[in-house]
């Protein structure tokens, strides 16, 4: 549920009095996950204001550019650079616990001026898959697991990252995975994490060191999937933020150091019907529905179309590496870390499936709402899985694309896709990735100068 749930417009204006709030921090998750949005001082703060920004906001590529020339994101985006109208959903509204005066921060719907939702936003598109479900009687529950790397401070993007030093005074130089004294190097950081996290209502779960060196895995508890998604957006937020207080940087990067595993958002998922609570992947007596199947099956048929938002970088695609800890294809197998969908070990109740292809980097919203498209989909056409993959999946031949190009051809050419999670977006979204690979092939990269320079 939101982190302060069933909130309405009442009882988020008498939380601001309660908290004697003094500066709101009004949100907007764009495309990459960034919080775009306006800073409001409290008596500047109601709904009736119809707060605005520039609809293309949510336009950007992550160095802050537009595709105007391509003619599907000028049907998408008005050329007269219009206002949507922002609208704040009174349940995300919570603290922000590194402020040094009261603070809130609140996430904002966007709205255009007819008052429907704006239909490339983030937070709509995965609230336009939620509907699809909720049409059918299902409510989609899943659980989030996120992996990031600390480092040093890098001030100069030409040099590779480093390992922080901890309160040993030494980094990491070998592999730690599950380590307990090696997150215990960084206590006081994470013990402003997880004080931030209670301060926020973020319902974090377990802490573990993963195998990079400085690279952590934090759970979030299962539950609503809009409301994960924001707590995820709220914590790559914080992270970001309690790692600055100690002069660390706390990087998402699918790939941030090179001989380095990269970094995932494991997303466990499974439906349950909305009257009875029951967990649909699960039959009276307790074994596998069809429906189980049929979700996996979804998900094997059009993960590869999704990657372009699964795995949304060029940097993304340096993860999905054989031998690397992360998974190439699209095989399914109980309690199997290598293939790209793994059923854990659980009780009938709890029967779900954990998506391991995701990256850190893939924005939570999106990510979360093009995986539940995927079962959704499965779900309807009653699609059936390969058979169970034994073994390691590791050596399995290649079922993803291998790099951002070759992603959005597919997203484009997916109309099953397209249909579930709105044609206006994947227009925006393709175009903007587009133009973001074509400006990172105008940078010659270090390896290129080493290897190419005086040999070719």
């Amino acid at each position: 549920m939101s982190i302060r749930e069933n909130f309405s417009d009442a009882d988020m204006d008498q939380w601001l009095n309660d908290n004697r709030v003094t500066e709101i921090e009004c949100l907007v998750p764009d495309l990459t996950g960034v919080a775009r949005g306006k800073i409001l001082p409290r008596a500047k703060f109601t709904q009736d204001r119809g707060m605005r920004i520039p609809e293309a906001v949510l336009g950007m590529t992550v160095t802050g550019n537009y595709p105007t020339e391509d003619p599907a994101y000028d049907r998408a985006i008005s050329n007269t650079d219009r206002d949507m109208i922002l609208r704040a959903d009174p349940g995300s509204i919570t603290t922000v616990p590194w402020a040094i005066d009261p603070t809130a921060q609140v996430i904002h719907d966007c709205y255009f001026a007819d008052g429907t939702l704006v239909d490339f936003a983030p937070r709509s598109v995965l609230r336009r898959v939620l509907k699809l479900y909720a049409d059918k009687g299902w409510q989609p529950i899943v659980g989030p697991e996120l992996e990031f790397y600390l480092t040093e401070k890098n001030i100069d993007p030409n040099l590779p990252l480093r390992a922080p030093v901890g309160r040993s005074g030494r980094a990491e130089t070998t592999r730690q995975v599950y380590s307990i004294d090696a997150v215990n190097e960084f206590d006081p950081l994470f013990e402003d994490i997880y004080d931030y996290c209670a301060l926020m209502n973020l319902d974090v779960d377990t802490l573990i060191h993963e195998t990079g060196a400085g690279q952590m895995g934090l759970n979030f508890q299962h539950g609503d999937a809009l409301a994960l998604a924001d707590n995820v957006f709220y914590f790559k937020r914080t992270l970001r933020e309690a790692a600055l207080k100690h002069h660390m940087y706390a990087t998402f990067m699918a790939k941030p150091m090179g001989g380095e595993p990269g970094s995932a958002m494991h997303v466990h998922q499974s439906v349950s019907d909305a009257v009875t609570g029951r967990n649909i992947f699960t039959l009276a007596d307790g074994s596998p529905s069809p429906r189980f199947r049929h979700y996996i099956g979804g998900l094997q048929r059009y993960t590869p179309a999704a990657m372009a938002i699964l795995a949304p970088y060029v940097n993304s695609y340096r993860r999905i590496v054989r031998h690397t800890a992360a998974p190439i294809n699209v095989q399914w197998g109980m309690d199997n870390r290598t293939v790209g969908f793994r059923i854990p070990i659980s009780g009938v109740e709890q029967r779900r499936v954990e998506n391991r292809i995701i990256g850190a980097d893939a924005n939570p919203y999106l990510g979360i709402a093009v995986t539940l498209a995927c079962g959704y989909l499965g779900l309807i056409d009653q699609l059936e899985p390969t058979p169970m993959y034994n073994g390691s999946a590791y050596d399995h031949f290649y079922e993803l694309p291998q790099g951002l190009p070759q992603a959005l051809t597919l997203l484009r050419q997916e109309d099953r896709l397209r249909d579930v999670l709105g044609e206006r977006f994947v227009d925006v979204y393709t175009a903007i990735k587009e133009l973001e690979h074509q400006e990172f092939m105008t940078v010659i990269s270090p390896w290129e100068r080493e290897h190419l320079l005086l040999h070719v």
